[in-house]
């Protein structure tokens, strides 16, 4: 049985930064953490999240072959799923106090869907804002690291790469300076964190904000 919320805070935790840059590893290990403690956590990532965003999911990030999404297009795929995620996920788990953490949410789309002169930023913030609502994060944690890191990170995955990751350089060096520019607008509620450091160092940093943002202390 999870343990009562010790305080009333919302726990909507969102993980972003480019690709290779260890979300996922990040993401299970706040899990594991987090459930030794007794809390119920949801963990969830976009696009997906639910059987009709994941379907986006699919088409996004591996389009037939010779086909391609235009950043526009990209972008109103991202928010039809986001809505659908929000709806159907994360706003009724947020209602039961369960903690919250998402692999990617909106600050990737407008990264993404913004990078080399794409969509205009203000019209991506006000697909944003149409979209969320008061529905924002709580919390986001921008892992960051060098093109150099995330590269060789990339390729140790043996994995065929999907329609972003294989996007030439110029495009990921627009991504990762556009999620430094969003935590630099937005310090309350974005940390960066040095992703070049070790896994285990990366989850004791961010545990270490999350106790300090979310938890109090045991009587």
């Amino acid at each position: 049985m999870a343990a009562m919320p010790r305080n009333k805070s919302r726990r909507f935790i969102t993980l972003e930064g480019g690709e290779g840059t260890g979300k996922s590893t990040l993401q299970s290990g706040l899990f594991d953490a987090l459930f030794a403690r007794r809390e119920t956590v949801i963990l969830t990532r976009e696009p997906g999240g639910t059987p009709l965003a994941e379907m986006v999911r699919n088409l996004a990030l591996h389009p037939p072959d010779g086909q391609t999404w235009s950043p526009l297009a990209e972008a109103l795929l991202m928010n039809a799923a986001r809505a659908d995620h929000l709806e159907k996920v994360i706003r009724p788990a947020l209602q039961q106090n369960h903690w919250v953490i998402c692999d990617r949410f909106a600050d990737s789309t407008l990264a993404y869907q913004s990078a080399n002169g794409g969509v205009s930023q203000m019209l991506l913030k006000y697909m944003e804002d149409a979209v969320l609502g008061d529905t924002r994060p709580d919390l986001t944690i921008i892992l960051d690291a060098g093109p150099e890191t995330t590269l060789a990170r990339r390729a140790a995955r043996n994995e065929t790469a999907d329609a972003f990751e294989a996007r030439d350089d110029g495009f990921h060096k627009s991504v990762r300076d556009t999620f430094l520019e969003i935590a630099h607008a937005d310090p309350d509620r974005c940390v960066v964190i040095d992703a070049q450091q070790s896994a285990e160092r990366v989850l004791k940093e961010c545990l270490a904000i999350i106790e300090c943002r979310f938890m109090t202390p045991e009587s």
